[in-house]
């Protein structure tokens, strides 16, 4: 059986789903680490992804050139954010509750913000003219920029995974996910390490708002959809795990598109069984983590 025969609709929309998949994954994999590390509940996380995405719509111009200062200003704004949430939530340490009201909070207010400043409309975002064809698949027709991202996306799972699992701020990350209080009684700097990772949890989300501003484009609402999924991700995949949340995040990203064509309309139900069944199975409680 030649490529052609492999390749359908189905095929074609599985492979959208791996893009949403790992794009999830690139969000996600900051707030599982800054609910399991840092234990802050933040409710401001898909802010940050649209933020990169605008971003992406007014520097990103088709070139190289703006991509580039697109992504240079992702990581100043994702540091930048990710630092102002450690200082903002830092005298509500163990106040779950208020975490979440003072970040949902932090998010309404910038939401408005972004519909003062953008618009009320859907913004399109343009690849870089490079990537802006297609490519054969079979008798179908691919989006290049869609297989540079996976690609990309892909890259930054290695690494993120090399970071959590070999390095040795990752040997730390993991041993105040498994137990906080023993990590500071050793002499961990467990605050820094909680900051350190809000901030690159920030980073995270606004850069993955201007790689996938063309697979999910800035509008208002789609911080509270990414929001949600991040979620469904983090509880599906255990908070603090770096390859729980590349799963969840591969098996939403299925879901929500080969789910879509297969079962119209089923799709929310799959998704509220996959977090029901998560939760049941979890030895721990539900937000207490696992070691990434």
């Amino acid at each position: 059986m030649g490529l052609s025969g492999l390749v359908n609709p189905y095929t074609i929309t599985a492979l959208d789903g791996v893009a949403y998949g790992l794009l999830l994954f690139v969000i996600a994999a900051g707030l599982t680490l800054i609910f399991g590390v840092a234990g802050v509940f933040s409710m401001a996380h898909g802010t940050l992804y649209l933020a990169g995405a605008y971003i992406a719509w007014q520097l990103a111009d088709g070139g190289w050139v703006g991509l580039g200062l697109a992504l240079a200003a992702a990581v100043l704004i994702g540091a930048v954010g990710g630092a102002g949430l450690a200082a903002a939530v830092r005298p509500l340490t163990d106040r779950p509750l208020d975490q979440v009201l003072a970040t949902l909070g932090v998010a309404y207010i910038a939401a408005d913000g972004f519909s003062t400043v953008f618009g009320a409309e859907p913004r399109s975002v343009d690849p870089p003219r490079a990537l802006a064809g297609s490519v054969s698949l079979g008798d179908y027709q691919y989006p290049v920029y869609r297989l540079g991202f996976i690609a990309v996306a892909a890259l930054i799972v290695v690494l993120l995974i090399w970071v959590v699992e070999r390095s040795r701020a990752g040997a730390v990350v993991r041993a105040v996910v498994a137990d906080p209080g023993m990590a500071e009684a050793t002499g961990l700097r467990t605050r820094t390490a909680r900051t350190a990772v809000l901030v690159g949890g920030g980073v995270l989300a606004v850069t993955a708002g201007v790689l996938g501003a063309q697979v999910i484009g800035p509008a208002p609402g789609v911080d509270t959809t990414i929001l949600v999924y991040s979620l469904i991700v983090c509880v599906v995949g255990g908070l603090g795990s770096i390859r729980g949340a590349l799963l969840a995040a591969l098996g939403v990203g299925q879901v929500l598109t080969l789910g879509v064509a297969l079962v119209p309309g089923a799709a929310a139900f799959v998704l509220a069984a996959a977090m029901l069944v998560a939760l049941t199975v979890r030895h721990r409680p539900a937000f207490a983590g696992r070691p990434a």
